[in-house]
């Protein structure tokens, strides 16, 4: 566990009253997450609302999260429906100086497992860096399947630097683990760090970072001193939060969050919702209940 990589903050879009990027509150969030702890970011993935958003403003995104870069860590999400748009929005993070780059399968029409393998072929020669497969089955309906000759394939070539593996499925990763012992491997749903650092994992990428970093670094610190009582009981309350925000929608009960602490980064994009009188009282007595600062 020496290599471990640290806890990433997969951030939000701030959007102001316009519906526009707000720059500002985005560089201020980012910054009051580095100072708790944060190793990096993921910049422009499902927190971020990115299939909400123009190609404009996910480069945009991209150019105001810059000034991180050389601080700590930067992964830029860069997956897209079509491999034209993936390649040129891997062309602006690098323009960016972004050390990492991820993205998701193309999804919808139903491609096949060679199609896919190429996509992520096509956008690592288009910029000459490796990739980050961003698995997650629950949205994107892709499954990696290791019994595939494409798949395999892909996964042992340096076309591929790691996997952000945001699948309760923790077994696959494993597998994934085994398969490649050389990938990185970030988990990518809060609810499953622990288990993820138990199998090894290098990292972990998550939208509640955004606003309960401190908690996760007590997680991780319990975990890393051998506390598997206190770390499986944090891990627990940081569930219990997790499992009310999903309830009433994680991306709008994490941006109502995010102004209850001073940063107002606006609503969720429509068709998001953002939350009601009712739900706001129960995720707030969930959060009171099981926050530990």
């Amino acid at each position: 566990m020496s290599d471990y990589l640290g806890i990433y903050a997969a951030s939000v879009t701030p959007f102001d009253k316009d519906d526009n990027v707000n720059g500002d509150v985005l560089l201020k969030l980012m910054e009051r997450n580095l100072k708790e702890g944060a190793a990096g970011f993921f910049v422009g993935g499902s927190s971020a609302e990115f299939l909400l958003m123009t190609f404009q403003e996910r480069v945009l995104e991209y150019e105001i999260a810059s000034a991180f870069v050389g601080k700590c860590d930067m992964i830029a999400h860069v997956g897209a429906l079509a491999t034209k748009k993936a390649v040129g929005y891997a062309k602006a993070a690098k323009r960016c100086g972004y050390n990492r780059i991820a993205a998701i399968p193309p999804i919808y029409y139903g491609f096949t497992n060679k199609e896919i393998c190429d996509y992520y072929y096509e956008i690592s020669r288009a910029v000459d860096m490796p990739v980050i497969i961003y698995n997650f089955p629950g949205n994107t309906k892709r499954e990696i399947d290791l019994r595939d000759k494409d798949w395999a394939a892909l996964l042992k070539s340096e076309a591929i630097e790691g996997i952000k593996h945001t699948n309760q499925v923790v077994y696959q990763m494993e597998r994934i683990m085994a398969h490649n012992p050389k990938l990185k491997i970030w988990n990518g749903f809060d609810e499953t760090m622990i288990a993820c650092m138990a199998y090894g994992c290098t990292g972990a990428i998550g939208t509640t970072f955004n606003i309960m970093l401190p908690h996760y670094r007590k997680i991780f610190e319990a975990f890393r001193a051998g506390k598997m009582e206190e770390a499986r009981e944090l891990q627990r309350k940081a569930n219990n939060i997790m499992e009310a925000l999903v309830n009433v929608g994680l991306i709008s009960a994490t941006k109502y969050i995010l102004t209850t602490q001073g940063m107002d980064v606006g609503f969720a994009r429509r068709p998001f919702s953002p939350l009601t009188v009712e739900q706001k009282a129960y995720v707030d007595g969930i959060w009171k209940e099981n926050i530990v600062v």
